[in-house]
């Protein structure tokens, strides 16, 4: 399996959660780019999140969101530092 390009549609809008504040949510509004918007309602329709264009995100959200961002770290991470 890999990532296709909806997933990583919702990966990134995953990233644009306030992870330092639970209580920000994000607006993606219907004039956002398609697949934005296809992203914001199918993490909705995964109860990731609490409004098919975006809200707050879920108990599951949040750890998925985490997970997210930890796999960006690592994936951005140079290669001398991971062995470090």
């Amino acid at each position: 399996m890999k990532f296709t390009p909806n997933t990583i549609a919702e990966l990134n809008l995953l990233l644009q959660f306030d992870m330092s504040s639970l209580q920000t949510g994000i607006k993606v509004h219907h004039d956002a780019a398609p697949e934005v918007v296809a992203a914001a309602q199918s993490l909705f329709n995964k109860g990731l999140s609490t409004l098919p264009d975006g809200g707050y995100l879920t108990d599951l959200g949040v750890e998925v969101a985490e997970h997210a961002q930890r796999l960006l770290a690592v994936l951005s991470t140079k290669p001398e530092q991971v062995l470090a």
